[in-house]
């Protein structure tokens, strides 16, 4: 669902996804050019290019919905909504990008 343009770790280990509530971090900038969305890490102030990543349509959704108060039950929800997806597919994509966001440290638990 979202593609990284650089070498790293990845997050795992993280449980029940569905009933916590993620924040972003305000260590990574989310930016939108043309119809490409990217993140990127800040260090010390300054972008880490050479750690892009690129989100899918899919993943760019779930970014903006990472709002710190709802759960991933209530994201989850949206995305079934939104996208032609079922319950379980969608479960399975939320899991998979809220570990690699959380792998980045894009995003924090609240």
């Amino acid at each position: 669902m979202w593609t990284r343009k650089a070498h790293g770790e990845q997050g795992d280990g993280f449980m029940n996804f569905l009933e916590r509530v993620f924040k972003k971090s305000d260590a990574v900038v989310f930016r939108k050019i043309g119809i490409e969305c990217i993140l990127v890490p800040i260090r010390q102030g300054v972008g880490d290019l050479e750690s892009i990543y690129t989100l899918n349509e899919t993943a760019a959704r779930i970014w903006e919905l990472l709002d710190g108060t709802a759960t991933g039950t209530e994201i989850r929800d949206k995305i079934i909504e939104e996208f032609d997806v079922t319950p379980g597919e969608a479960e399975e994509d939320l899991v998979h990008h809220l570990k690699e966001l959380g792998g980045i440290k894009a995003i924090v638990e609240e």
